[in-house]
């Protein structure tokens, strides 16, 4: 179900989907209404999803298109959506870093094993793969940490300018 608005010259928006309004809050009601008469009139239930804390986890499918068999499907974490590129062939995915025929996405991470099983590879995006980058983690790593001392005793094995 897709909602579009169209925005005046003066900032004005109009919200519509199948009927019109002048309101996002009439636009809401609306929805509403026809989402409680597709359930009464299809006896369709509304499946709610909890997303993790970060958000949602997208894994590529690299070896092979979508189908039966060939993704985890957990009693506890369902696919929220599985997408095959239309193209008949893989498509250039993760910045181009990876190339896949399809991506899932879930509400929470996979284990290493299911993606290792179902070879698939997560999105470098995901939240639980993302990373400072490596000059922030250099800068963290040396953050508090003093240079070493110098032995009293230790000899320079190098002449300065003034020696030469």
């Amino acid at each position: 179900m897709t909602w579009q608005f169209t925005e005046g010259e003066n900032g004005h928006r109009d919200y519509y989907w199948g009927r019109y309004g002048n309101s996002q809050a009439w636009a809401q009601r609306d929805f509403d209404r026809r989402v409680d008469d597709y359930q009464q009139l299809y006896h369709a239930a509304v499946k709610h999803t909890e997303l993790g804390p970060e958000g949602v986890y997208r894994y590529y499918s690299t070896q092979r298109p979508v189908d039966i068999g060939t993704y985890p499907k957990l009693p506890d974490n369902q696919p929220l959506s599985i997408v095959n590129y239309d193209d008949d062939r893989r498509r250039p995915v993760a910045d181009g870093r990876l190339m896949a025929w399809g991506e899932l996405t879930y509400a929470k991470p996979l284990t290493e094993k299911q993606v290792e099983d179902y070879e698939l590879k997560p999105a470098p995006g995901n939240p639980d793969r993302v990373r400072p980058s490596i000059t922030a983690r250099l800068k963290e790593g040396t953050r508090g940490q003093a240079p070493p001392p110098k032995e009293p005793g230790q000899k320079r094995s190098h002449k300065n300018h003034e020696e030469r």
